[in-house]
């Protein structure tokens, strides 16, 4: 039996599009990082703004970065397979460009991987943060040990730029699916995927990220995606036989587009929403 390398490569992974306001803090937050033993692969997605020059210069500092660039826009999914097809490393840690890891994420996280094998992905509490950084409310998770198919479908509760997962995990479900119901819901779609497959799916009670999503965020997702994301979950629910009453979890995105913005962020900071969608009955 081949010995676990104490210090295997991490391949981290990150889309980028228009994202210049909060690109360098998501940056150095990864270059800050205590686990050196890392490399970095950006897929530019065409951006307009100064994320491509923000971009070149971080290239030319850090010898660990490698950058991707589209030649049309594909969206978050396609992106983040470009970067999965070139990657090296024995682990795939995830990170948005708007969003700050905290300094010990990789050590915490790969020693928790390394001691537990049987598991094929790992997720993390988070800090909410809003534009200005500064952290207005925080998940409270326990230590969820093996996610279940179920949970899966109805909502998990593992946010996706906290995860740190095996490659041969998400090359064993053939990495993102990249299809019109999957375009804002790629993350939900994997972990269907995995839970499909009987893979380990955890969350850990560590605080390993500050997650920035100001109460105006999700409001302003176009009702369009909300659609599709909603029937995302139906296809979902049903290929897994989930009885007809929890479908109302399907609806979870198109009631959210609904409720009044002052009342959302009230929601919002008292973690009702979490609430509603890991419910269990």
């Amino acid at each position: 039996m081949r010995e676990m390398n104490k210090e295997p490569l991490i391949s981290v992974i990150m889309g980028v599009y228009n994202d210049q306001r909060f690109l360098k803090e998501a940056i150095e937050s990864i270059l800050c990082q205590t686990y050196k033993n890392f490399e970095f692969i950006i897929c530019n997605d065409c951006s307009a703004d100064q994320s491509t020059k923000i971009l070149e210069k971080y290239k030319k500092i850090d010898n660990r970065i490698t950058i991707i660039n589209n030649k049309k826009n594909m969206g978050l999914a396609a992106s983040l397979n470009r970067c999965i097809d070139i990657s090296k490393g024995d682990y795939i840690a995830r990170m948005d460009s708007d969003d700050r890891a905290l300094s010990d994420r990789f050590s915490i996280q790969v020693e928790y991987l390394n001691e537990h094998p049987e598991t094929s992905v790992i997720g993390t509490n988070v800090y909410y943060i809003d534009n200005s950084s500064n952290r207005y409310s925080k998940t409270e998770f326990p230590h969820m040990k093996s996610i279940s198919l179920k949970e899966a479908v109805k909502q998990t509760s593992l946010i996706h730029p906290s995860v740190m997962m095996r490659k041969e995990a998400i090359l064993n479900v053939n990495k993102y699916t990249v299809t019109e119901l999957t375009c804002r819901a790629e993350d939900y779609d994997l972990w269907c995927k995995m839970k499909e497959e009987r893979m380990v799916l955890e969350i850990i009670g560590d605080y390993l990220l500050e997650y920035r999503e100001d109460e105006s965020g999700i409001k302003k997702r176009k009702y369009v995606y909300r659609i599709q994301e909603a029937k995302l979950k139906f296809y979902w629910m049903k290929r897994t036989g989930m009885t007809k009453y929890l479908f109302i979890y399907a609806l979870k995105p198109l009631i959210i587009g609904m409720i009044p913005k002052k009342v959302y962020k009230k929601l919002h900071k008292r973690r009702v929403i979490d609430e509603i969608g890991r419910a269990h009955v």
